[in-house]
């Protein structure tokens, strides 16, 4: 169910609302909307990127060099395709 909200809101960034919509053939709404729903996926964001280095600062891993180099080379890489050169000798 959708609320109807009024907010007062410079003119300028009116203006520069209404001008995204019209390019997108959408409306001033639709681009709100957009614009609430990306500030929060962001907001988001950082709050799991902050409780990580949180986590990670009060139980940092214990990994020696030795044993995070095995890990790197025991890891499943995918096998590429390499192309020929142009005019390259087998």
């Amino acid at each position: 169910m959708k609320a109807i909200i009024q907010i007062p809101i410079d003119r300028e960034l009116l203006t520069r609302i209404d001008g995204q919509a019209k390019r997108e053939a959408t409306s001033r709404a639709a681009v709100i909307r957009s614009a609430c729903a990306l500030y929060l996926r962001q907001v988001e964001s950082r709050e799991r990127d902050r409780l990580y280095i949180e986590g990670y600062e009060r139980i940092p891993e214990q990994v020696s060099e030795p044993e995070s180099l095995a890990w790197l080379t025991a890891a499943d890489l995918p096998s590429e395709e390499w192309p020929e050169a142009p005019g390259a000798k087998r």
